[in-house]
């Protein structure tokens, strides 16, 4: 490769990274471009490590006259067979080497030292090339420290050893590219995960000023586990995160499936928000996810029993109004999330469950908002809540009227078993 040719790929590969080309594209584009250039590349994959509740890393494939492959996502490697196969690989062996490059002749002798080369051996490939480009200690997130890639040809006697320089000189500018990728990936993964969804986007988009926020009418969700002091009093230390874990994804899920943003989780209570256009959509969104939820945690409860595990139910209140939506805190730590009366009145409601045992309370305004739908609740009677100057009237579900409004169609069932209410729709080698 000559230094023009060279010069033209460094410049495609540095504006598609500085453009924020998904990675698949960008390992796609540099494959082929090097193969016009007269590099025998015959198969690639490309892979880094990255922040997320689930998966450890993403892994890039490319193959040549393939259509563009999409991304691997693999999970922890850290023990069980995933750890075993993970110390077989090539980049197990070059990390514990201090190696940035290696190569290796793909023939039958070879094929007992990792699962990759028997199927690199079937497909005809002769020579198998693994480089690490690593990262300044300043320059890793969590367990992201390098790019690996591997580059493989079919070409009879392999690469050239010129082919292997080219390959040297180029991959660490892919390498940045992908990184730089990545870490606008993890940036957005990591907001969303904390601050909730749409609290997520718009942080990411530049929504970060303290005191900023919108007014907005949403509908409210506050709900709480029944009896969490006492089982997390009895309960082993070990059950109570798995405890929590399962009963907040069983809620979360639900909240999700209907288009809501969980804005905060407090121990056992979940604070969550549903918007649409119209606030009648929104309730009911809302109201298919307490449907949901309920059902998710009755599933959960019948696992849990059969394995001799605490089991709980949820608390639910559900409120619509008006509220600020943004940033609010200190200069040093702000927090994304609604405030206003409203707030304070949905919690109030959930609280209100446990004095006149119900698992569901609804507000007035939210029942009046359903429009048909409202026909599910009945009225439980009207009560002070404690810190809100009006007294509310409040109203829980009816399973008679609920099981009439399946009946007549008001509430679709899915094909998950799970009910929705007719509305428009709110807004590796490792």
């Amino acid at each position: 490769m000559d230094h023009s040719q060279f010069a033209d790929l460094a410049s495609w590969v540095t504006q598609a990274g500085l453009a924020g080309k998904e990675e698949k594209g960008l390992v796609a584009g540099f494959c082929e471009r090097i193969r016009v250039l007269g590099l025998p590349l015959a198969r690639a994959s490309v892979f880094i490590d990255t922040l997320h509740p689930l998966y450890e890393g993403r892994m890039f494939p490319w193959r040549s006259g393939e259509a563009m492959r999409p991304p691997i996502e693999y999970g922890p490697t850290t023990q069980g067979d995933a750890l075993a196969n993970w110390q077989r690989s090539p980049f197990y062996r070059m990390l514990q080497s201090g190696e940035s490059l290696l190569r290796l002749t793909v023939c039958e002798q070879i094929k007992e030292r990792h699962p990759i080369f028997i199927e690199l051996h079937e497909a005809g490939m002769t020579e198998f090339v693994a480089i690490i480009c690593r990262f300044a200690a300043k320059g890793t997130i969590g367990e992201m420290d390098c790019v690996y890639s591997s580059w493989s040809t079919d070409r009879p006697g392999g690469f050239s050893d010129a082919d292997v320089a080219d390959l040297e000189r180029l991959v660490p500018m892919l390498a940045l590219a992908v990184k730089s990728v990545s870490l606008t990936r993890i940036a957005k993964t990591l907001v969303e995960t904390y601050l909730g969804r749409d609290a997520g986007r718009r942080v990411i988009s530049g929504s970060i000023g303290r005191g900023v926020a919108d007014q907005i009418e949403a509908a409210l969700w506050f709900s709480d586990l029944h009896d969490y002091t006492r089982i997390s009093d009895t309960a082993s230390p070990g059950q109570i995160i798995p405890f929590l874990n399962d009963y907040a994804d069983a809620i979360i899920s639900a909240i999700h499936d209907e288009g809501g943003d969980v804005l905060k989780l407090i121990g056992d209570g979940t604070l969550a928000i549903f918007t649409a256009e119209n606030r009648g959509d929104a309730c009911r969104a809302a109201l298919a996810a307490a449907s949901r939820a309920r059902q998710s945690v009755a599933e959960l409860n019948q696992r849990r029993s059969s394995e001799e595990l605490p089991t709980t139910s949820m608390y639910l209140g559900l409120h619509i109004g008006e509220v600020y939506f943004g940033n609010i805190g200190s200069r040093e730590r702000l927090d994304f999330t609604v405030v206003g009366p409203a707030v304070n009145e949905v919690s109030r409601i959930a609280a209100m469950c446990r004095s006149v045992d119900q698992s569901f309370l609804a507000s007035s305004s939210f029942a009046s908002a359903l429009g048909e739908a409202q026909g599910q609740l009945v009225s439980v009677g009207r009560y002070a809540l404690r810190g809100v100057g009006r007294p509310q009237d409040l109203f829980t579900l009816d399973p008679q009227a609920l099981e009439a409004a399946l009946a007549d169609g008001v509430i679709v069932v899915g094909d998950d078993g799970a009910a929705d209410p007719k509305r428009s729709p709110a807004t590796s080698i490792r």
